[in-house]
């Protein structure tokens, strides 16, 4: 079926053919240097391990060359998933050796291409790494404001929850809501309750990047369904970062059940062994879930996200028609 996404990382999506080769580029060491190799080691164990490859995955990239190469091989993964659309979380900061104009046009280059070849296209969701100061997320800030428009829609913030608050950046998001740039936070994932309502409060965010611990608080569970703010739900992410031990036990079908905004996503896929459609596989086979369930959170991930009103029809349009061919 056609797909939205809402909820992947740039670098987090990097197959390991795609981080073998770059680290050939640039002639750098790898703990494998093949590909099976480095899939085994890409396979999740650990908090600490998944930073490790994280973040050796960035010091691979060294040029706007390579940040391309990321872009197109990600979007090759996202076209055979059928995936038409993507609100791409990239973390522009850990490049930060490449000046901002060269990461942006070099992306941009890789949306082109995409559209012309693929048929598919992503927006960037350009987020403040929790790990940097105040100062350095107003510098995330302004790149953010400066790509608005030219592939850049939306501005956000990851990484660690623990001891990193979102009202610790408000001066950042205050400086892109006041030019109109979309917020759209993490929060919910390590921490409970009050790191939502920290995102709520300190930046008006227009969803939430997983949120699946709102459950905890029934008013804040009573305040999401009112507002209708859509929850970008990963649950292998969850389960592999042990936020939950098994899908089994996941928040997923309370959500469902207290009328919340919801929308499935991957997150960071071939770190987690999985991808958007083996997500949607997941679930049906974890709750039983039919074809309703699924036409109705397909249309809630096509509907909230940042697209003119036209491309939302025609996107809406495509799912139908496959879901009557379907049936």
């Amino acid at each position: 079926m056609p797909k939205v996404e809402l909820h992947v990382h740039l670098q987090g999506a990097t197959e390991p053919e795609t981080f073998l080769a770059l680290a050939r580029r640039n002639g750098i060491a790898l703990p494998f240097d093949t590909v099976e190799g480095l899939r085994q080691w890409y396979s999740f164990r650990d908090f600490n391990q998944f930073i490790e490859v994280y973040m050796t995955i960035c010091a691979c990239v060294r040029t706007p060359d390579d940040v391309e190469l990321m872009a197109r091989e990600f979007l090759k993964g996202q076209a055979a998933q059928n995936i038409q659309w993507s609100e791409v979380t990239y973390t522009a900061w850990l490049h930060r050796h490449i000046p901002w104009p060269d990461q942006l046009a070099a992306i941009n280059r890789a949306r082109a291409w995409a559209q012309a070849e693929l048929g598919v296209d992503m927006g960037l969701i350009i987020d403040i790494p929790r790990i940097i100061s105040p100062d350095e997320g107003l510098i995330n800030a302004d790149w953010a404001i400066d790509g608005y428009g030219n592939g850049v829609i939306a501005f956000g913030l990851g990484g660690p929850e623990v001891g990193n608050p979102a009202s610790r950046y408000k001066a950042a998001f205050d400086r892109a809501r006041a030019v109109g740039l979309p917020c759209i936070l993490h929060a919910g994932e390590t921490v409970g309750p009050e790191s939502i309502w920290d995102a709520i409060h300190s930046a008006d965010t227009q969803r939430i990047g997983h949120g699946v611990r709102c459950v905890e608080d029934p008013a804040l569970v009573a305040y999401l369904r009112e507002r209708q703010i859509p929850l970008e739900v990963n649950p292998t992410s969850n389960v592999c970062l042990k936020v939950y031990p098994s899908l089994a036990a996941h928040s997923l079908p309370q959500l469902l059940a207290e009328g919340l905004y919801v929308t499935i996503n991957s997150d960071d896929p071939p770190m987690f062994g999985t991808s958007l459609t083996n997500e949607w596989l997941a679930c049906v086979q974890a709750y039983g879930w039919g074809v309703e369930v699924i036409e109705r959170l397909s249309l809630n991930a096509i509907r909230a996200a940042l697209l003119p009103t036209g491309r939302k029809t025609e996107l809406e349009g495509a799912f139908d028609q496959s879901l009557r061919q379907g049936g």
